[in-house]
């Protein structure tokens, strides 16, 4: 290994290089004028001059004159941008006066004192590539380029999720999605194990890697010691490579997905993947009625052409397109089976957001299946695919339109060019004098600037609120939600007249809108906490889509007016229903599934992951069919990945008798909060019992006197027949199924946190339940 104190951008023979030769550490051109400090291979292949294994500055390089990386003496290793700015850091320091830089011969680039201690590594912060020896852990990730010829950050990570499984993300310009392990099948179908929290994988270099979570491969060339490593690519695959000594090349010795199309977000909204003669390259297209966004890159996709649609709303302009064997992933906005094609088209038309419907037939049921789309993504054309695409166009052209994809060429550079980055050199001057009239000229000017903006700021402060609220709506407009005046609304309820349900935050009122659309409208009161709920739901609600997740449609922010339209649902909230005679056993069930699903999409696999906070019966609606929706997400909680051991809550939110012990105990609030807030729910359904309201804290713990509910049926769990509600007694009831759902109901509502299990394991194991029972 060689040691350094300091490599300078304009001196290329100052890098640093490993004993055995096959690493070097220095500055590396990414742009015109744009340098990362990076490692690297020293191994030219025949595709490039060096594969960089890591990089220090990948998102902001900096200038090609004066940049420099400085490892001072308190121990800090920092990277200067043109000799002044500081872009990167290590962020450490030693008591030791004696600090090197050295770079090892794995390639880990290690900051230590004399007494070889190490202050820092490379190799706790990964870019996109996994050297042998290197530990992928729960507190590092991988992240693709953004694309070949730009080494920013991309769009595809690989990281551990919060159920300890080793996971694929594409985390997208709008959405964020998991694709692989297979979202469709649960761990244990896709060979992973829950169940080890020690999140740690290793790849070693004869090829083998393995995983905590039970994943396990070995490369095609399993046994030969040899220069490998794993990257995350930026077209979303993970490859293996391995040095090729004698045909001096990198080879992919093994890749996580066979078919590169069911990568998500690989050709943007609105466009499809297909495969090259039957191989495994890929082309990307659009749809017929849609054209490319950006003709440089495809991760913008497609957007309708102009004047192509004006109107979704109109049914009797509305017509479909068959595309045979396209299917695109997720985003369905409900589910219908045992449904003909004209009954699904004709589902499609009673919703403006319907883009187009996907139909297939089961061979498993026997009948089809119905799924309308509110979104196009993750689309893709295969002949294994047994079903086809019906995308809603104008009726006036869809004879203008075959049954082909509309083709665009991306606008690539020649091959071999780098991304060109400005950079401003900085330059020294010449006159002082002169240079003091400058500055003292701008002074004066930013002076009456900022007096200006003053003056302004009083006059228009009057005014502040509404502008704000006006500024918030329109903003919120952008990502695809209607903005409705008040007096729409006000028509709509026929004066807020009917009443359907209400809450601390408000009162939900029924209404049909002006595209004849029966509505659920909430009307905020109008107080600051009214103000934050509306920001809330609008923004979070704005970031999801799940069938078990209530569809918002529209808002209102008119002044002090703050309003959210919503779908209706038909049947009401469970709370409504549950001392009915209209839930019986089977719907029961069927809805705590359907609330655990929506509940963990909400937890795991949104881009920032949503703690709901307020889980209760009337927060889940019922729709036609009387599926669950979650609902009312002004309690809402955002957190960013990895950060919710970590929450910080301004109040306790929730409601009483449904909340976790920790919003009392003064403990951290996680996603276990909602998983034990289900658990309430759960039981509630199965005893039809509520549960104590009276919840307080008693001698710094738990008061389990106020815990009746979950008390009563902890003892007579062994007794099922004594805590079912007497309604579903009535009827017909699995006793092995309400022992599943009691048992994993008792599981979410453990005192102790850590003991409950994620939503995603609660979906897991009742979904093998009900799969075991059919």
């Amino acid at each position: 290994m060689t040691q350094i104190t300091s490599v300078s951008v304009e001196t290329t023979e100052e890098v640093l290089k490993s004993s055995n030769g096959v690493f070097s550490a220095g500055f590396y051109p990414v742009g015109e004028n744009a340098y990362c400090f990076a490692i690297w291979f020293n191994h030219p292949s025949q595709t490039h001059t060096h594969n960089i294994v890591w990089m220090a500055n990948r998102d902001q390089p900096v200038n090609g004159r004066r940049s420099k990386l400085s490892l001072l003496k308190t121990g800090n290793l920092i990277l200067t941008d043109a000799g002044e700015f500081t872009v990167w850091a290590t962020n450490t320091r030693s008591p030791s006066s004696v600090v090197q830089l050295s770079l090892y011969d794995t390639g880990n680039l290690v900051l230590h004192n004399s007494e070889g201690v190490s202050l820092w590594e490379s190799f706790d912060f990964p870019t996109d590539t996994l050297l042998p020896q290197q530990l992928l852990t729960r507190n590092t990730k991988l992240v693709s380029s953004r694309s070949q010829g730009n080494s920013s950050s991309g769009f595809y990570k690989l990281i551990f999720d919060d159920n300890n499984l080793l996971t694929l993300v594409y985390d997208g310009l709008e959405i964020s999605s998991i694709y692989w392990p297979d979202p469709g099948l649960v761990s244990w179908e896709a060979g992973r194990s829950t169940y080890n929290s020690s999140r740690v994988a290793v790849l070693d270099s004869l090829g083998n890697f393995s995983c905590s979570d039970d994943f396990t491969f070995v490369s095609a060339d399993y046994g030969a010691e040899l220069h490998r490593r794993l990257t995350v690519d930026y077209d979303g695959e993970i490859r293996l490579y391995s040095w090729e000594e004698e045909e001096e090349t990198w080879v992919i010795s093994w890749q996580a997905i066979q078919k590169p199309c069911t990568i998500n977000g690989i050709c943007g909204a609105n466009s499809i993947c297909s495969y090259v003669n039957a191989g495994s390259h890929r082309k990307c297209s659009c749809l017929p009625g849609y054209k490319m966004k950006n003709h440089t890159d495809w991760a913008y996709g497609c957007e309708l052409e102009p004047n192509s649609f004006d109107l979704f709303c109109n049914n009797n302009e509305s017509g479909f397109l068959q595309l045979s064997h396209v299917e695109f992933y997720g985003y369905d906005y409900d589910y219908f089976p045992n449904t003909t094609l004209d009954e699904c088209k004709n589902i499609c038309l009673q919703s403006c957001n319907c883009k187009a419907i996907q139909f297939t037939f089961s061979e498993d049921d026997g009948f089809a299946k119905c799924f309308p789309k509110a979104l196009l993504l993750n689309g893709y054309r295969s002949p294994d695919f047994n079903g086809d695409l019906y995308l809603r166009l104008p009726e006036r052209n869809l004879l203008s339109y075959t049954n082909s994809i509309v083709e665009f060429g991306l606008d690539c550079p020649r091959e071999g060019t780098v991304l060109q980055l400005e950079r401003n050199y900085v330059k020294s001057s010449g006159n002082g004098t002169v240079k003091f009239m400058l500055w003292f000229a701008c002074g004066v000017g930013g002076l009456e600037i900022i007096c200006i903006f003053l003056v302004w700021c009083l006059l228009i402060r009057t005014h502040q609120s509404s502008w704000a609220a006006d500024k918030q709506g329109y903003h919120l407009a952008g990502v695809g939600f209607r903005k409705y005046t008040y007096a729409e609304l006000k028509k709509a309820t026929k004066g807020f007249s009917e009443e359907i349900g209400r809450g601390a935050g408000g009162i939900v009122y029924k209404g049909v809108l002006s595209e004849n659309r029966v509505a659920a409208i909430k009307r905020l009161n109008e107080t600051n906490q009214g103000e934050g709920e509306f920001l809330a739901e609008v923004s979070i609600i704005g970031r999801i889509n799940h069938m078990n997740l209530i569809e918002m449609w529209g808002f209102c922010a008119e002044g002090n007016h703050r309003l959210l339209v919503c779908e209706y649902m038909e049947h009401g909230s469970l709370a409504q229903n549950l001392s009915s005679n209209a839930l019986d056993w089977e719907k029961r069930f069927k809805i705590a599934v359907g609330t655990a699903k929506g509940l963990a999409y909400l937890h795991e696999e949104c881009l920032e992951w949503v703690l709901h906070c307020d889980v209760k019966p009337h927060n889940i609606l019922l729709d036609s069919n009387y599926q669950p929706k979650v609902a009312d997400f002004g309690h809402s909680k955002l957190q960013k990945r990895g950060d919710l051991k970590n929450s910080s809550f301004s109040r306790i939110r929730g409601t009483r008798g449904y909340m976790a012990p920790e919003w009392v105990l003064d403990q951290p609030i996680t996603s276990k909060v909602d998983v034990y807030s289900f658990g309430i729910v759960v039981l509630e359904m199965v005893t039809g019992k509520g549960p104590t309201k009276s919840v307080h804290a008693l001698d710094g713990g738990w008061e389990t006197e106020h815990q009746r509910l979950v008390t009563w049926v902890r003892e007579k769990r062994d007794r099922a027949e004594e805590i079912v509600d007497p309604i579903i007694l009535e009827g017909k009831f699995e006793m092995g199924k309400m022992e599943t759902l009691v048992g994993v109901a008792l599981q979410c509502v453990d005192e102790d946190k850590d003991a409950r299990p994620t939503m995603s394991q609660v979906v897991e194991m009742l979904f093998r339940e009900e799969n075991d029972d059919q």
